[in-house]
């Protein structure tokens, strides 16, 4: 939500700084996502006349402008079809940056004459839409003063977050009576002067207690809807509202201004009583945002006798909305039922600024002053005449009365406060306090979040100061043992340490995806019924999409490395299961001095990091085998998954495909992979794995080299563990080191070259022994169709 400086003062009496409301903000729960302040950005322009405008000697559609800014005159080149001699304008000089072109002006030429700075639009400006001219200001607008001093822009603009349970702050009067109850200035008695209507009010009723317990309205006779007055168009302007017409305006100022909603209907378009009713199945209407929705019978809307012309509490029809020709209107104040409101703004999948604060429910005791107030402005900025007021059902306005000790804010809380204290700060909130022997309390009307003793101790907390809260550890009762961390979190620590040991970023992305993103992975089990938006429906069955997103952001920006890992839950229909993904993508080494270009990834790369990982979580890298393709969002040929068996799969790495790195909007060769620590065994007689202790060999190893002749479809994988597993006794390690193909290997083979490590135990080899061993690791090689070169 977001309102200026000066709008608040309107509600606060306050002499304090905007630093200090700022932070007193945020201190009561009032988050303060921004502030912004159009005088800053629009400093450099000034007030200027235009002493001549002639044809541009090379462009009929442009002139040359003598502009004086207060410093004497300025040559100014200008398309503006409105620019003519005398006009009072606003100037910007060379180097002033024009917001709403992205452009910092500077001397040029434009057509062969120079130009030194530009007259503007608002468009220009930032503060509105019209940009079929230059600004035209007032002959008597004061040559050479700032623009925005002049306009009255300077007025910060504070956007504020307001949290589900503080209805009473969705108006600037809720957030200036919280703001008095710390001290920091006083709210001010607000003013209403009802209009004294005459004759019988507006035929309304309400036939639908549940969803719309109270239906008011007044009438106003003979309006004119013109266009809002300035200081009202400034404010909506400056919190994001495009004024509309006075009498839209009017309902959006109230609904901002109050925290309550309203609605105008033009008369004319109406047809007997205006009802509140439940809908009928399959009833549509014509809402105004030019949509048109299908109703149901668990939806609340206003109708006349021949259709319906508002969701009700959500949002207007068009049949029936104000326009310049509208002269009779009747003004809508209702109440509506919280929870049906969401309902139906859920189903329909509609928001609006009236659902979000009939959501959170609207003050019940507020119809009569919202419905006075808004008819007093209509009446003095449109003219007219006033009915009478009808008042149909009655609003729910009986609130809970709740027993309160003051010692609990020192029991729940932890901080002692003084009765005098706490009574001031509830009064001030607008709570009814009885003190004696036992407190009494009653919430005011527009808080319908406080449920009890604890709710109202969070309100003296909230206004004294969390700050004051100590922070104090529990006492551990005798005979607990201390925390722990459980098996899975040791790995999750140890691979999370490791991936950012080598080089890998962590980054924590949404667990939710688009059903497109969730496709290209498989997709999901899980789909949300009511998401955040329908980029976060699916839940996640991959960490990769996130990680392809936020690899993207980054290469869009210029990033000419990306290494990213997350440890996180893939949802299936099963479970959840333990994770780590990882992305490489860029250069995995620069270009350097030495001539050397630089190197991308590749999909070994891949490989090298998963079975770093997958030791570090404690899987038996050993006996890991390499199973052909990782999956269709992976490049053919160049992805794996590595096995323990057939079946069981700890990981899956490889190249992106083409289409998948496509559809994420990245450039060039993309590396990701997938460590399942949820696949990983545990160790025999335990749920953790641990490592055995270090026993150093007593005897020195031997190395020998064994260079094969394979046929080229054989997986060098399968060869390795062929030649390891020749001798199990004897045979502790074996790795490729070399591959070969041309001049001396045969068409349709190649040459791959084995490394085994034998380690002696008790004695060292003889040299039948090596010999005996060197033979079943040939045995072993032929088996696969291999033989050893000469």
């Amino acid at each position: 939500m977001k309102f200026t400086l000066s709008w608040l003062k309107e509600h606060l009496d306050t002499d304090a700084s905007l630093d200090a409301i700022l932070e007193k903000l945020t201190a009561i729960g009032i988050e303060v996502e921004g502030v912004e302040n159009a005088a800053e950005k629009l400093a450099p322009f000034r007030i200027a006349r235009v002493l001549t405008a002639e044809r541009h000697p090379q462009a009929d559609k442009l002139q040359v402008l003598s502009v004086d800014a207060g410093d004497g005159p300025i040559q100014v080149v200008c398309g503006a079809p409105n620019a003519r001699a005398g006009l009072v304008g606003v100037f910007g000089t060379s180097g002033a940056y024009v917001p709403g072109l992205d452009v910092t002006l500077k001397v040029t030429a434009i057509r062969g004459v120079e130009s030194n700075g530009m007259m503007c639009s608002y468009r220009e400006l930032e503060l509105g839409e019209d940009h079929n001219g230059i600004i035209e200001l007032p002959e008597d607008a004061p040559i050479g003063t700032v623009f925005a001093q002049y306009a009255g822009l300077d007025d910060p603009v504070i956007d504020v977050s307001i949290t589900p349970n503080k209805q009473d702050c969705m108006g600037v009067r809720g957030i200036a009576r919280d703001l008095a109850a710390t001290g920091i200035g006083t709210l001010k008695a607000l003013a209403i002067d009802p209009v004294a209507g005459t004759g019988a009010g507006p035929d309304v009723a309400t036939l639908d207690a549940e969803g719309c317990p109270a239906f008011f309205g007044q009438s106003v006779s003979g309006v004119v809807n013109g266009t809002s007055p300035e200081w009202m168009q400034r404010r909506l302007k400056a919190i994001g509202q495009k004024p509309i017409s006075t009498l839209v305006d009017i309902t959006n100022y109230v609904m901002i201004d109050l925290g309550r909603p309203l609605h105008v209907y033009d008369r004319a378009k109406l047809s007997g009583a205006l009802v509140a009713r439940r809908a009928k199945d399959g009833e549509t209407v014509l809402a105004l945002n030019g949509k048109t929705y299908t109703l149901d019978a668990n939806m609340t809307v206003i109708a006349d006798d021949n259709h319906v012309h508002d969701i009700g509490g959500i949002m207007g029809g068009e049949d029936s909305g104000v326009s310049e020709t509208t002269t009779d209107v009747l003004i809508e104040c209702a109440y509506f039922t919280p929870e049906h409101i969401a309902r139906t703004g859920q189903k329909l999948g509609l928001t609006s600024d009236a659902r979000s604060r009939f959501e959170r429910g609207v003050d019940p005791a507020f119809l009569e002053d919202g419905l006075a107030i808004a008819t007093r402005l209509v009446v003095d900025l449109c003219g007219g005449t006033a009915s009478g007021i009808t008042r149909a059902g009655q609003p729910p306005l009986d609130m809970p009365n709740f027993a309160y000790d003051p010692a609990l804010t020192e029991t729940l809380a932890g901080v002692a406060v003084d009765q005098d204290r706490q009574k001031a700060i509830l009064e001030s909130l607008g709570f009814a306090v009885e003190t004696g022997a036992a407190w009494q309390i009653t919430p005011p009307t527009w808080r319908r979040d406080v449920l009890g003793a604890a709710d109202i101790v969070e309100e003296v907390i909230r206004i004294i100061g969390l700050e004051h809260v100590p922070s104090t550890p529990l006492p551990r009762a005798p005979g607990v043992a201390a925390v722990t961390a459980t098996p899975e979190q040791l790995v999750e620590r140890r691979v999370r340490r490791t991936a950012a040991a080598r080089g890998l970023n962590e980054a924590i992305t949404w667990s939710f995806l688009s059903e497109k993103e969730a496709a290209t992975f498989g997709g999901g089990d899980w789909t949300l019924a009511n998401p955040i938006s329908e980029d976060m429906k699916v839940m996640r069955p991959s960490l990769l999409p996130g990680l392809l997103a936020a690899a993207a952001r980054n290469q869009a920006r210029g990033a000419d490395t990306i290494r990213l890992f997350e440890l996180g839950r893939r949802y299936f229909a099963d479970g959840e299961r333990m994770t780590l993904g990882f992305v490489l993508a860029g250069n995995r080494t620069p270009r350097n001095w030495q001539g050397g270009k630089a190197q991308a990834f590749d999909a070994f790369d891949g490989k090298a990091e998963a079975i770093a990982l997958l030791a570090a979580a404690g899987a038996p890298v050993e006996n890991l085998q390499t199973f052909g393709e990782a999956g269709d969002q992976y490049h053919p040929g160049q992805s794996a998954t590595l096995r323990l068996g057939p079946k069981t799969v700890l990981a899956a790495f490889g190249t992106l495909h083409p289409l998948t790195a496509k559809a994420f909007d990245l450039g060039g060769t993309v590396i990701a992979g997938e460590i399942y620590l949820d696949a990983i065994p545990g160790k025999r007689g335990g749920s953790a794995r641990m490592r055995t202790a270090y026993a150093p060999p007593a005897l020195q190893a031997v190395m020998r080299d064994f260079a094969f002749l394979v046929p080229a479809d054989t997986p060098a994988d399968s060869l390795v563990r062929a030649v390891k597993g020749a001798d199990k006794n004897a045979i502790v390690s074996a790795r490729l080191f070399d591959r070969f193909v041309g001049q001396g290997v045969a068409e349709g083979h190649k040459s791959l070259a084995v490394e085994i490590v034998l380690q002696p135990k008790d004695k060292s080899f003889t040299e039948e022994e090596l010999a005996a061993i060197s033979a079943k690791v040939v045995q072993a090689a032929e088996k696969l169709g291999a033989r050893l070169r000469g």
